[in-house]
């Protein structure tokens, strides 16, 4: 029998890793997948509550759409700036783009 807490330390097990990623990766790709790891453990936590709380309401159901719909557009958005950024300057590394620094 599967409990909350499994599904609790897999998807704080996936966030620390998302968290590592964001602050170490040097390379804009590399961060937006750290970035999807994070909104990945997000939606274990939405579906896993909404499943243990044994109401009618899919409530975590829904955000968990709703996130999923949200990180396809940042997904779609923040490859159109790397692949703008990537032509101009040649490179995809993140102390290279300080063109979008004010």
């Amino acid at each position: 029998m599967l409990r909350l807490e499994y599904f609790l330390i897999i998807s704080a097990a996936l966030f620390c890793i998302g968290v590592f990623g964001v602050l170490s990766r040097r390379h804009v790709i590399q961060l937006l997948l750290s970035i999807e790891l994070i909104l990945n453990a997000v939606i274990i936590n939405f579906v896993a509550f909404s499943a243990f709380m044994h109401t009618a309401k899919l409530t975590g159901q829904v955000f968990a759409i709703f996130i999923i719909t949200v990180a396809a557009a940042e997904v779609g958005v923040g490859l159109a700036i790397i692949i703008s950024v990537y032509r101009n300057l040649k490179t995809a590394k993140i102390e290279d783009m300080k063109i979008l620094k004010w």
